[in-house]
């Protein structure tokens, strides 16, 4: 049992410093409701594993410095694994096959097979979102998403001055990651295929994975 609650604390902070990229000890244990002590050991834990990694702050004053952790590439590829259940050697696979694919039909017929997978996948998404209020539709999304890989969760957002509704829909981690950074215009046929699921909507890009951020971020709003 306890080495249960402590995979399971394991995996909270590592999913806690995916999200908001980066905490001191002290924050983890006020927001996990863990002793500092725990907190402590299992930082160690997942540093020895090369999962997290810490840095000192140059003004940190007298006194015993605060690490601020934060995840490796390492812990975000475990993270991915643990979520999507699928290993980094499909990736490969992935990423090998769309080469060869590029290679034999054509740069532009690629082009054109990748457009149709994205269209195809709007329409299946769009049945399976239904027609409830952008609340219902992107908490659904979201849920599809998840069980496709993808760590996702959604806010909802202040209105601005137009007053309608807003939501911030978010990926902390890519189920397609290796594909996106040998062909990142998978990533533009992912917006084009959220705006074609919320076809009243505007759905603008405002956090990208593969620019250096800690997740993909799109600002849904009713038009």
């Amino acid at each position: 049992m306890a080495t249960t609650q402590q995979s399971s604390t394991k995996q909270d902070i590592l999913e806690y410093l995916l999200k908001h990229s980066q905490a001191t000890a002290l924050e983890l244990a006020e927001i996990l409701k863990v002793s500092p002590q725990a907190i402590r050991r299992h930082l160690k834990d997942l540093e020895a594993e090369e999962l997290v990694i810490y840095s000192i702050p140059e003004n940190s004053g007298m006194g015993r410095p605060q690490h601020i952790y934060h995840l490796s590439q390492r812990g975000r590829e475990h993270l991915q694994k643990s979520v999507s259940g699928v290993g980094g050697g499909y990736g490969e696979f992935a990423v090998s096959l769309l080469d060869t694919l590029a290679e034999t039909v054509g740069r532009e017929q690629f082009k054109t097979i990748l457009q149709k997978q994205w269209e195809r996948k709007a329409l299946e998404y769009r049945e399976r979102v239904g027609n409830g209020s952008l609340k219902e539709r992107v908490a659904a999304l979201v849920e599809l998403r998840k069980a496709e890989g993808f760590m996702a969760e959604f806010h909802h957002v202040e209105a601005d001055t137009s007053g309608g509704d807003r939501f911030l829909f978010m990926e902390h981690t890519c189920a397609i990651s290796n594909v996106a950074e040998s062909f990142p215009s998978v990533c533009g046929h992912e917006l084009e295929m959220f705006a074609a699921i919320l076809p009243d909507c505007s759905v603008e890009r405002t956090h990208w994975l593969i620019h250096g951020e800690h997740r993909c971020g799109y600002l849904v709003q009713k038009r």
